[in-house]
């Protein structure tokens, strides 16, 4: 095809296509895909040379071990790819209010959210609509708004962490995130007074990943205060892989407040005063630009955001 109008894609297009296009996309052989789609090899053979040549370019190499996708055909799967996870959430949704359900919310927070606003929305709108079918994801901002992209999720409750992201989603405020840095009950610190900028350097921490906003803001204070970052350090996106190792070994830790609040409560764990300076920054609700929610997606958004003003109201 020479000249690829919307029309005439719209004409020819069809969901088995892109099925064809992802399934080789992640076996990259011809003969896997045959096996996966239940189809002869010479029939995937002939719909994928049908798809390249309505499109005028190639989508895959042909090697003699794999087929990559070409640079054309990378946009073209991720095109796939996006379209099949929206038909799929589609159908589920349709499914489930034809049985009498209440559809299918599929919702990511990133590690404070999912400790208070995340699970008070929840119980909120099972209140509302029982059958309701909701899935959590759990995930640093970055990869929540892939998912965002790839169309797995609904919204997300997370924050930019560069600018650009502010083209490809709208964002709404919901409140400002604090964050403390705490040891064990039993940890050498506990307890103790202020803490130098070297005790801090010297000692272990357990740390989120390079590249995460809260290891940014950690260096980002570090910095401020004119040291380099701890070398004894544990990096770690698991959560619960964090509580245990701070809980149970001689670590430093830099977190939410309103993930620490109970175990500080609870005596197990303690915050230390430190020189550095946190200043937090707002988490909030992320969705896909210009992509207004519906149903039970935007009744969350709206629950979200009226549980945040409440809590705003309160007293400190």
């Amino acid at each position: 095809m020479s000249d690829l109008s919307f029309s005439s894609f719209c004409g020819w297009l069809k969901f088995r296509h892109l099925l064809l296009i992802d399934t080789l996309g992640r076996t990259r052989n011809m003969h896997l895909a045959a096996q996966q789609m239940n189809l002869s090899q010479p029939a995937i053979s002939k719909m994928l040379k049908e798809i390249e040549s309505l499109l005028g370019f190639a989508l895959f190499e042909r090697l003699p071990r794999s087929m990559p996708p070409t640079a054309l055909g990378e946009h073209v799967l991720r095109y796939a790819q996006i379209a099949l996870n929206d038909a799929r959430s589609f159908v589920e949704q349709i499914s489930s209010l034809r049985e009498g359900g209440h559809g299918f919310l599929k919702v990511g927070g990133i590690f404070a959210a999912t400790a208070v606003a995340l699970p008070e929305a929840i119980l909120q709108i099972k209140q509302r609509w029982p059958l309701l079918s909701i899935e959590v994801v759990e995930q640093t901002s970055n990869h929540l708004m892939e998912m965002l992209e790839e169309k797995t999720l609904d919204l997300a409750v997370a924050r930019f962490t560069d600018q650009s992201q502010q083209q490809r989603y709208d964002f709404q405020p919901l409140a400002p995130e604090p964050f403390c840095i705490v040891v064990n009950y039993r940890h050498p610190l506990a307890g103790a007074g202020p803490v130098s900028l070297q005790q801090l350097v010297d000692l272990p921490w357990i740390l989120y990943p390079v590249g995460t906003p809260i290891r940014a803001r950690m260096e980002l204070a570090f910095a401020e205060a004119g040291v380099g970052m701890p070398r004894n350090t544990i990096d770690t996106i698991s959560m619960q892989t964090f509580l245990q190792v701070l809980q149970r070994g001689p670590m430093i830790g830099m977190l939410p407040n309103a993930m620490v609040d109970p175990l500080l409560e609870s005596g197990q764990l303690k915050t230390l005063d430190t020189p550095l300076h946190l200043a937090p920054q707002d988490y909030g609700i992320l969705t896909r630009k210009d992509e207004p929610l519906v149903g039970a997606a935007l009744e969350f958004a709206e629950i979200l955001k009226d549980n945040a003003r409440l809590a705003a109201m309160q007293p400190a």
